[in-house]
C-alpha cells in the first residue's frame, strides 16, 4: 500500500486516505457487535435469534424514529425504541377494515413476535403461586418501564394497574392473570418450568405476555386512542380470588367495560370463542360434619348412627337439580368425599363430607348453596344427628357465574372477526369450569372470550392443569392484536 501512495499524486492519496477512512469509520462498530453478539451466544440457534437482532439495529437510526427521545443502547434498544414506523392511516375519525389489518400487521411483526415469545418463556421458566408473583411482576413492570407506560404498584400484593392514553374517559380495562399452579412440568422443551413442583399449566404466562404485546401497540398507536386503556396485570386467579383483592385496590377505578381472554385447547390457534349472557359457572365448595354418638357396629341401637344421616343427606342432595331447578337451567351439585373413619366394627362418632356446586345464574347459585345447608342440617336432625357445613367463605373459595354483557360481547365478536375472519369466530356453548373474572363481570358491563391453542402437530392438544399442557406460541401475536383492537376500537364507538 505504502509504495501505490507513493506513484500517486497528491490529490489522489487525500482521496485515498479520506475513503480509508471513512471504512473504517463505519466498519468498526458493526463488527464490534457481531463479535459481541456472537461470543454471548449460548447455541447456534441463539446465535440465529442474535444475527436477526443486529440486521434490525443496524437499520435503527435510519428507519426507525426516536420520538421519545431515549438514548439508544444495546441491552434494552428493541423494547425502548419505537419498532412500528408511523402510519399515516387516522383510525381515531374513521374505524375500517384498514384499521385492524394494521394492528395485526404490527402485532406480527418480526421484532414484535420474537419479543413476545421471549417474554412469554421467561415467565414460564419461573412460575409463581397466588400472591407470589414477585419476578413475573417485576418483568412486567420492566417492560412497562421500557415502554415508558405508568403504573401503579402493587396492587393485591403483586398487581399492576397500568395506564395507556388520554387519561380522560371513556376508560376501559383489559385483564391478564399472572399466577402458576402447583403441578410439575412434564413437557420436555427448552424453557420448561425451572421450579420444581410449579407450572404455567393453564396460560397465564401466554395471557400477561399477550397484554403486554398490547400495551406495545397501544402504546405505538397512542395517538389514536379516543380515552384511556386500562391494563390489569392480576394475581392469584388459581386460588385466592385476586380480582376481589384488585377491585378492592381501586383497579376498577373510572372503567367503565372489561375485557380478558383465556388460551383454549378446543380451539385450533388463532381461533376466538366466546358466547353472550352465562359463560363459565359459578362454583362453591363445601364440607359438612355430621356429628352423632360412637358405638359397636354389633349393637346399633346404643349408638346415633352418622352414616346412616350422611347417606340420606347425599341421596336427597341429588333430588336438589332433579327435583326443584329447571332442567333448561343447568346445576351441578356431586359429592366429593366421604370419610366415616375406617373400622370394620365401629360406627363413628363423626362422618365428613365435602364437594362442589354449580350454577349459571347468581339466584340460583345461592339458591343452590342455601339448599344445601337445609338438607344437611334437616337430615341429620331426622337421624337424631347434628351437623354443621362450611362453604369456606372466608378463604375465598367461590366464584360467581362469569356472565358476558351482550354489548361487550357483541363487541368481541365484530373485532374478532375483522382480525381473524368471519368463519374464525365460535359461538360457544357455556361450560362448568370457573373464573374470578366474574367478579369484574359483577360490577361493571364485561366479556371473557377464548383464543384458541389447539395443534396435533406440536402437541398442544391437552387440558388446563395437565402436566402436559403446552400451547402453541403463533397465538401470541394474535392474541396481543385482539387485546389492543378491542380497547382502541371500544375507545373510538363509545369516546366522545
Amino acid at each position: 500500500m505504502d509504495i501505490l501512495v507513493n506513484f500517486l499524486p497528491i490529490s489522489s492519496k487525500k482521496a485515498l486516505l479520506f475513503i480509508i477512512l471513512l471504512f473504517c469509520m463505519v466498519s468498526t462498530p458493526l463488527k464490534a457487535v457481531v463479535k459481541s453478539t456472537v461470543s454471548s451466544s449460548s447455541s447456534s440457534a441463539a446465535a440465529s435469534d442474535q444475527r436477526d437482532l443486529i440486521t434490525y439495529f443496524k437499520s435503527t437510526r435510519t428507519l426507525l424514529p426516536n420520538p421519545i427521545n431515549i438514548p439508544f443502547q444495546n441491552q434494552s434498544r428493541t423494547s425502548k425504541i419505537n419498532l412500528f414506523t408511523s402510519s399515516s392511516l387516522d383510525c381515531s375519525s374513521t374505524w375500517n377494515q384498514e384499521c385492524s389489518n394494521e394492528i395485526l400487521k404490527i402485532a406480527h411483526k418480526k421484532e414484535h413476535v420474537h419479543w413476545i415469545k421471549s417474554i412469554r418463556r421467561k415467565i414460564h421458566e419461573h412460575p409463581e403461586l397466588a400472591f407470589q408473583e414477585y419476578q413475573t411482576s417485576r418483568i412486567v413492570r420492566q417492560e412497562l418501564n421500557k415502554l415508558e407506560i405508568s403504573y401503579k404498584f402493587p396492587m393485591a400484593t403483586t398487581g399492576i394497574r397500568a395506564v395507556i392514553g388520554s387519561g380522560q374517559p371513556p376508560f376501559v380495562a383489559l385483564r391478564a392473570d399472572m399466577d402458576a399452579l402447583p403441578i410439575q412440568e412434564a413437557v420436555e422443551w427448552e424453557h420448561k418450568s425451572k421450579i420444581d413442583g410449579k407450572m404455567h399449566a393453564c396460560g397465564h404466562d401466554a395471557h400477561v405476555a399477550m397484554l403486554l404485546g398490547a400495551a406495545r401497540i397501544l402504546k405505538a398507536r397512542e395517538k389514536n386512542l379516543k380515552g384511556t386503556v386500562i391494563l390489569i396485570f392480576q394475581p392469584a386467579e388459581e386460588a385466592g380470588n385476586g380480582a376481589k383483592s384488585m377491585i378492592k385496590d381501586g383497579a376498577l377505578e373510572n372503567v367503565e367495560a372489561i375485557f380478558a381472554a383465556h388460551v383454549s385447547h378446543q380451539h385450533p390457534t388463532g381461533v376466538i370463542g366466546s358466547t353472550r349472557g352465562a359463560l363459565l359457572a359459578g362454583c362453591g365448595f363445601f364440607r359438612a360434619v355430621i356429628n352423632g354418638k360412637t358405638g359397636q357396629a354389633s349393637s346399633p341401637h346404643h349408638s346415633i348412627d352418622t352414616l346412616l344421616a350422611a347417606s340420606a343427606a347425599v341421596i336427597s342432595l341429588q333430588s336438589i337439580v332433579s327435583r326443584e331447578s329447571d332442567p333448561l337451567d343447568s346445576q351441578v351439585v356431586s359429592v366429593t368425599s366421604f370419610n366415616g373413619g375406617d373400622s370394620l366394627d365401629v360406627i363413628p362418632e363423626t362422618v365428613t363430607l365435602s364437594g362442589t356446586f354449580r350454577a349459571f345464574s347468581r339466584t340460583n347459585f345461592y339458591q343452590l348453596l342455601k339448599r344445601i345447608r337445609e338438607v344437611f342440617t334437616e337430615q341429620a336432625s331426622v337421624y337424631r344427628c347434628t351437623a354443621t357445613v362450611d362453604f369456606f367463605e372466608d378463604n375465598d373459595t367461590i366464584y360467581p357465574p362469569t356472565v358476558n354483557d351482550e354489548r361487550m360481547y357483541e363487541h368481541v365478536k365484530k373485532v374478532a372477526r375483522d382480525l381473524v375472519g368471519t368463519t374464525n369466530f365460535k359461538v360457544v356453548p357455556p361450560m362448568m369450569g370457573a373464573e374470578d373474572f366474574s367478579f369484574y363481570s359483577e360490577v361493571i358491563p364485561a366479556a371473557f372470550f377464548y383464543i384458541g391453542i389447539r395443534n396435533e402437530t406440536l402437541g398442544s392438544i391437552h387440558t388446563g392443569h395437565s402436566p402436559h399442557f403446552m400451547i402453541d406460541e403463533d397465538v401470541l401475536p394474535i392474541g396481543a392484536a385482539t387485546h389492543a383492537a378491542i380497547a382502541e376500537r371500544y375507545l373510538y364507538e363509545y369516546g366522545s
